[in-house]
């Protein structure tokens, strides 16, 4: 008969000889095996953790590679739809381009503010190499016609148009 201690969770092999012994060295084996096993158990987990890790990494280099190399730069000029350059993020600077297009929008303001009554073929004149034209909103067939646009753009002494509506805000340029 085997004496087990529970307090100690052991058997008493002094008492049993060999039999005793036996299972004490089997009780040994378990332990380590047991050991062994948590150990592996423990790398198994470390290893899944660092293979997230590093997909993770991947992950977010290859994001900010895609947004920033390829998407472009957050700081520049874009166009809406009506033809304005709008600043977008916030540029270092103001391209030539843009500050063409902003004194030629605050001259056809300007015109527009200064002029009274009907305009003849709903043409204000002319800003530059724009024609500033009044147009209706939403456009229809009348401001198709010819008689109703600047001469300047329809001879080509000018190369672009703006166009405003009758409360002199800009609808588009082209």
């Amino acid at each position: 008969m085997h004496s087990y201690n529970p307090e100690s969770n052991s058997y008493n092999a002094e008492k049993h000889g060999s039999a005793g012994r036996s299972c004490g060295r089997l009780r040994e084996a378990l332990k380590k095996q047991k050991m062994k096993t948590k150990t592996n158990k423990k790398k198994g987990i470390k290893k899944i953790y660092i293979i997230m890790g590093i997909a993770l990494l991947i992950l977010i280099v290859g994001w900010i590679f895609l947004r920033f190399a390829i998407g472009g730069s957050e700081d520049s000029w874009i166009k809406d739809n009506s033809g304005i350059w709008i600043k977008h993020g916030n540029p270092a600077e103001i391209p030539s381009y843009v500050l063409e297009q902003q004194d030629t929008m605050n001259c056809a303001v300007g015109k527009f503010d200064s002029f009274t009554g009907k305009v003849s073929s709903q043409c204000l004149g002319t800003c530059g190499d724009y024609a500033v034209d009044l147009v209706h909103v939403p456009r229809n067939g009348e401001d198709n016609l010819a008689e109703n646009q600047c001469s300047d753009y329809n001879k080509g002494i000018v190369q672009h148009f703006i166009e405003l509506d009758n409360e002199g805000n800009i609808v588009r340029i082209v």
